[in-house]
């Protein structure tokens, strides 16, 4: 096995078996703080190769557009400079990727470095005896790359929450939902009913949001998609809209694109595993029944074996003047920072 993989499977090994009790190993108070915007990476790669096959290899998997969004966003925004522009304040960038193309090389391999010139940074080096070879690694390795990122992205924002967090919104939502949880600072509580919490961060420019909600776990049909789709509805016609009698619902259809009839639209519905805990993700857009507004959603949904209810947390933005990624991706990291009490039994 090549030896970025046998260090990605221990990165990976690391974070599932300690979760945020990891963060430790991306920060260092002896570090200066790091540079550039979340989600940015900073390519060092000559000419030659930047302007070859290998470079459009990287750029397509760096700037990958990103599902269901509103509109084309890439997967991260990246700069690119060469080795003799590698000084100053570039040296603490938050993510950096190096490439190293040499006949002294004997095999393609990406090395991962935590923390070399500031904290929490990552810096990759991507090394290969020739271009073919590298962009051959790329095809087989550039997911796990791109899985690495993300992970040093996601670890900046459970950190950050593990430090900045609103007891009083925590306390709320563990008290009614028998869960374990740290929500960022900035986050105010806007609605509190049955089996329903709704909280938001509002920018002048955008708005994040979220909601969680439960209900009586029945079987395996309670985690169909149809059925996560209408309790989606169900719960989200709680959250208003900026007009009277206006409220959240999910898009479930759009206009085809001769402009002559309805197309279905469904959110994308798919199992994962997150910090050893199997959830349902969705992911959609959601509008405004009765006004003119909308945006992305994505929605984490599992059973909470203690009480035997389903738990879902629901996370949404609005930004119709601006991108959506930097704004909902924090909140998808927010379902890291939920646990569950231990039970004695599991309902599945």
């Amino acid at each position: 096995m090549k030896l970025f993989s046998k260090i990605l499977a221990f990165v990976l090994l690391l974070l599932t078996a300690v979760g945020c009790r990891n963060i430790h190993t991306l920060t260092s108070e002896n570090k200066r703080p790091i540079q550039g915007g979340a989600y940015e990476v900073l390519v060092i790669c000559n000419n030659a190769e930047w302007e070859s096959p290998l470079g459009a290899a990287l750029r397509d998997l760096l700037e990958e557009p990103i599902e269901m969004l509103n509109q084309n966003e890439p997967l991260f925004n990246v700069l690119r400079i060469t080795s003799n522009d590698f000084r100053h304040l570039l040296v603490q960038h938050r993510n950096i990727l190096k490439v190293v193309i040499s006949d002294k090389v004997e095999q393609a391999q990406i090395v991962a470095q935590y923390d070399v010139d500031a904290a929490p940074q990552i810096v990759l080096t991507f090394q290969a005896p020739t271009q073919q070879a590298a962009i051959e690694y790329l095809a087989e390795n550039g997911a796990s790359l791109v899985k690495v990122l993300e992970i040093a992205e996601r670890n900046r924002t459970i950190a950050y929450a593990e430090k900045h967090n609103v007891k009083v919104l925590n306390d709320i939502i563990a008290k009614q939902f028998d869960i374990t949880v740290k929500i960022p600072k900035g986050y105010e509580l806007r609605s509190q009913s049955d089996n329903f919490i709704w909280a938001s961060y509002e920018f002048p420019v955008a708005s994040q949001g979220f909601f969680c909600y439960s209900y009586p776990y029945q079987g395996k049909g309670s985690l169909t998609a149809d059925y996560l789709i209408a309790m989606r509805n169900n719960f989200a016609k709680r959250i208003p809209g900026p007009s009277d009698g206006s409220y959240m619902i999910t898009v479930e259809q759009i206009p085809a694109a001769d402009g002559i009839g309805i197309l279905p639209m469904r959110p994308l519905y798919r199992p994962v595993v997150i910090n050893g805990k199997e959830w349902i993700e969705m992911r959609g857009f959601w509008d405004v029944e009765n006004d003119y507004m909308g945006g992305p959603f994505v929605s984490y949904t599992t059973v909470n074996d203690t009480t035997n209810e389903v738990f879902t947390i629901d996370c949404y933005v609005h930004s119709p003047k601006y991108g959506k990624r930097n704004f909902l991706r924090p909140l998808e990291h927010l379902v890291y920072l939920i646990s569950f009490p231990k039970s004695a039994t599991a309902t599945k």
